[in-house]
């Protein structure tokens, strides 16, 4: 099958790069030339060249205004778009509507990985949309990374996607507030982070599950810890202020906990602050 990428930004080059070692013919097409570097691929000079050139057409570009731009004039038919351009669900049932509308498929997707995961097995890309379609280009999405089809709902794959960068950006937000702690009183930070922290945060993940468990459910009844008692003292926020250590990370969570107690659920599980997000 051929292929087209759209856009050589650092993760378009990095699925170019994965197509290419899988042996696809590969075209490329960027509005800034000179992107691929040394990439065994055939450079078009527009991007209606580069869609013409190939079956299966990958844009990975900005944004939902740069994907659009690209797609205004250009020959759709009879081809497979796959958008892993970062978007809203929204926009990509919008997306879905124009291209299918135009005579091709269409698949949305979210990249799970960094460019330089892209290729291996540590790599996930999820996708959504035409699921025949899915299953016709599946084995050369496989060049990226493990490719996971969510269902036939074009916005499946950016609600996904959305849902484990905020899981990853909460995790980051109290690894630096960690940091920060450990740091102001000279430990070091990667030692902290090895020997404690991380082994730490591995033991807990399981409670992962159960928390799914109790939102699915709807029964938050504590069998460990309950709100009432990790509300009962202001440790964190406490210890943060005396070494001069900012409390912005941890206080909207500690405020949604309290609000959860005021309201008579002190003796619900943690899992219960989402129906104050609902």
């Amino acid at each position: 099958m051929t292929t087209t990428v759209i856009g050589l930004g650092k993760m378009g080059r990095a699925l170019a790069a994965a197509l290419v070692a899988r042996g696809y013919p590969t075209t490329v097409w960027n509005r800034t030339p000179g992107r691929a570097g040394d990439l065994a691929v055939t450079h078009a000079a527009t991007a209606a060249e580069a869609f013409a050139a190939s079956d299966l057409v990958i844009l990975c570009l900005l944004d939902f205004a740069s994907v659009t731009d690209v797609l205004d004039g250009v020959d759709l038919a009879g081809r497979t778009v796959v958008n892993l351009t970062t978007n809203t669900p929204a926009e990509a049932v919008k997306l879905f509507a124009l291209v299918t509308e135009r005579g091709a498929d269409y698949l949305d997707g979210g990249i799970m990985a960094i460019p330089s995961l892209i290729g291996t097995p540590a790599a996930t890309v999820l996708y959504s949309g035409d699921e025949s379609a899915f299953q016709r280009v599946e084995e050369v999405l496989g060049a990226f990374g493990a490719a996971r089809f969510l269902g036939a709902a074009p916005g499946l794959a950016a609600l996904n996607d959305l849902a484990m960068l905020t899981g990853m950006y909460g995790m980051l937000g109290g690894f630096v507030h960690a940091a920060a702690l450990v740091r102001a009183e000279g430990v070091p930070v990667v030692e902290f982070t090895e020997s404690l922290l991380v082994p730490w945060l591995n033991a807990m993940f399981p409670a992962l599950m159960d928390m799914a468990g109790q939102i699915d459910s709807g029964d938050y009844m504590a069998k460990e810890s309950d709100l009432a008692m990790q509300v009962a003292n202001a440790g964190i926020g406490e210890v943060s202020r005396s070494l001069g250590v900012s409390t912005e990370l941890s206080d909207p969570l500690f405020s949604l906990m309290r609000r959860r107690v005021e309201q008579g659920h002190g003796s619900d599980d943690f899992a219960s602050v989402i129906e104050l997000l609902s």
